[in-house]
């Protein structure tokens, strides 16, 4: 039997992270949603390079007319990956050991996934100091990771005869 509880409790913690790390990835693209549907001139510009290979005449006027709906297309993914987002990360608090292991988990792959997508679609890069955060911010995820979290054992109860 404690056996079998160690096991779903290891279950419950992968899947825990999973769930963590799934939200911290939707919590970047949130943000790289917000970026682009409030900086219409990126966006411009991914339209004018998207429709450039049609060689249809006009491409500019068609980006001025596509606009608006992508901004509000971005603004939609935007509340869409938000609420996910906290679904996720309730689920990875429920099926993690401690909510401070959800939490830097979910922090950890935001920064991540948010370095990847900045350098993705936006060319962005990273001072040292940034990496030296993250890495700090990683080598505490290993820590909290690689403990075990302590439990009492069970009070024997004391039988009257």
């Amino acid at each position: 039997m404690l056996a079998m509880d160690s096991c779903r409790s290891q279950s419950d913690m992968i899947s825990g992270s999973f769930y963590a790390v799934f939200a911290g990835f939707l919590g970047a693209t949130a943000s790289l949603s917000a970026k682009l549907s409030l900086g219409a001139e990126h966006l411009r510009g991914m339209c004018v390079s998207g429709l450039s290979w049609t060689h249809i005449p006009g491409e500019t006027a068609a980006c001025d007319w596509l606009l608006l709906p992508l901004r509000l297309l971005c603004a939609g993914l935007l509340f869409s990956c938000n609420a996910v987002m906290w679904a996720f990360f309730s689920k990875a608090l429920r099926h993690c050991s401690s909510s401070a292991r959800a939490t830097v988990t979910t922090t950890a792959s935001n920064f991540i996934s948010s370095a990847f997508l900045g350098r993705l679609i936006f060319g962005e890069s990273h001072a040292a100091l940034w990496w030296v955060g993250i890495s700090l911010t990683l080598c505490g995820l290993l820590l909290l990771h690689g403990s075990t979290p302590h439990t009492l054992p069970p009070k024997e109860v004391k039988k009257h005869s």
